[in-house]
C-alpha cells in the first residue's frame, strides 16, 4: 500500500526559502494582485489616496526595517532621508530627467548620501549609533533649509507630475498603478535580497556580531551597506511622495516623522518584509479611524466632557504612542507575527493543536 506523506515537508534550503511555497499561496497572490488592480475601478479618491500613502510609506518603512529589523543597527533619521529623495527627484526633473528615470536616480542619490551618514555604523552600535543617526536627520534638516538651489530653501519646490509615454498620472486613479509597481517591485527585491548570501550576512551580524565576524563576515561593510541600502527605499518612497504631492516642503521631514517611522517597523514587525507594509497601513489607517470616532463623538456627553472636538491633533498623537507601548508589552513581534498564526490556524483547521 502505498503511503502519501501529510504536513509540511521541506528537505532543501531552497524549499525552505521559497517565497511562496504551495500553490494555493501562488493562488492568493495572483487573485489578490488582481483585486487591487481593480481598486480604482471601485473605490473613491479618499481610499485610493490612503492606499497610495501606505504604499510609498510602506516602501520606506521597508528600508528601515531591513536596517533596524534584519542587521540590528538603529537609525532615528529616516525621514531625513526620506525627504532627501523627495528632493533630489524634484531637482533631476527641473534638470530635464524624465520622472520615471527620477525616482530610481533619487534612490541611488539617498544611497549614496545613507553611505556617507552610514560609515559611524561601522565602529558605532547601541546608544551612540542612535545619537550619530540623530544627528544626521538634524543635520540634513538645516541643510533643507539653506540649500535653495536644492529644496527651495523654506518655500519648498514644486514638482511635476509622473508622465510616460505621454500619458499624465496626475490622478489618484491611475498614480495608484505607479505606487502599485513599484511596491511590487521594491517588496520583491527585499524578499529576494533576505534569501541572499548578503541577506544571510546581515542577518547574522543582527543575530551575533563576534559570531558573525569569527565566520569571516565582514562587519564594517555589512553595517555599512544596511545603511545604503535602507536609505535607498527611503529616497525611493520620498520621491513617490513628491510626485504625488507636486510640492516637497522642507518642514514635513521633522523628526516626529522618524519616529513614526520607527513605530510602522515596531507595529509591523521586527525583521519582517510584509510586515512593513502592515505597520505602515496601520499608522496610516488608525489616525484616520480616531478622527471618524472623535467625529462622531462630537456634540455628545463625552465631548463636552473631554472637549474631543478640539483635540483632535492630540487624539492621533497619544493613539500612535498607546499603540506603539501596548505592541511592545502584548505583541512584541508585531502584526507580522499574529498574520503568521492566523495562517497556521487555518492551515490545520479543524485539527489545528
Amino acid at each position: 500500500m502505498s503511503m502519501t506523506p501529510s504536513g509540511d515537508f521541506r528537505t532543501s534550503y531552497a524549499a525552505d526559502m521559497t517565497i511562496f511555497p504551495t500553490r494555493n499561496s501562488r493562488l492568493a497572490l495572483l487573485i489578490g494582485l488582481a483585486v487591487l488592480l481593480c481598486a480604482p475601478l471601485v473605490l473613491g479618491r479618499y481610499e485610493l489616496s490612503l492606499m497610495i500613502q501606505i504604499g510609498f510609506l510602506g516602501i520606506a518603512a521597508l528600508g528601515l526595517n531591513i536596517l533596524v529589523g534584519f542587521t540590528g543597527q538603529i537609525s532615528i533619521g529616516h525621514a531625513a532621508f526620506f525627504g532627501f529623495g523627495a528632493f533630489a527627484s524634484a531637482w533631476l526633473v527641473e534638470h530635464g530627467v524624465p520622472v520615471p528615470l527620477a525616482i530610481p536616480l533619487a534612490g541611488v542619490a539617498t544611497a549614496l548620501v545613507g553611505l556617507v551618514f552610514g560609515l559611524p555604523a561601522a565602529r558605532l552600535k547601541g546608544l551612540y549609533l542612535a545619537i550619530a543617526t540623530l544627528a544626521a536627520q538634524f543635520i540634513l534638516e538645516d541643510f533643507f533649509a539653506r540649500a535653495r538651489w536644492f529644496t527651495g530653501g523654506v518655500a519648498g519646490r514644486i514638482t511635476e507630475p509622473f508622465t510616460l509615454l505621454g500619458l499624465r498620472f496626475d490622478h489618484d486613479e491611475t498614480y495608484f498603478y505607479v505606487v502599485v509597481f513599484w511596491v511590487v517591485v521594491m517588496f520583491v527585491a527585499a524578499a529576494n535580497l533576505m534569501r541572499s548570501r548578503d541577506g544571510r550576512a546581515l542577518v547574522a551580524v543582527r543575530d551575533h556580531y563576534l559570531s558573525a565576524e569569527l565566520m569571516g563576515i565582514n562587519l564594517a561593510y555589512y553595517r555599512t551597506l544596511s545603511f545604503g541600502i535602507a536609505s535607498f527605499y527611503a529616497g525611493v518612497g520620498g520621491a513617490l511622495y513628491a510626485h504625488y504631492l507636486l510640492f516637497v516642503s522642507v518642514e514635513a521631514f521633522n523628526i516626529l516623522f522618524s519616529i513614526q517611522f520607527l513605530a510602522m517597523v515596531i507595529i509591523g514587525g521586527l525583521g519582517s518584509v510584509m510586515g512593513s507594509l502592515m505597520g505602515a497601513a496601520f499608522m496610516v489607517l488608525m489616525p484616520e479611524l480616531v478622527q471618524s470616532a472623535a467625529q462622531a463623538l462630537e456634540g455628545g456627553a463625552i465631548d463636552r466632557a473631554l472637549s474631543l472636538g478640539a483635540s483632535i491633533n492630540f487624539l492621533r498623537e497619544m493613539a500612535i504612542g498607546a499603540a506603539i507601548i501596548l505592541f511592545l508589552i502584548f505583541e512584541p513581534d508585531g502584526l507580522a507575527r499574529r498574520w503568521r498564526l492566523m495562517k497556521a490556524y487555518w492551515k490545520l483547521y479543524p485539527y489545528s493543536h
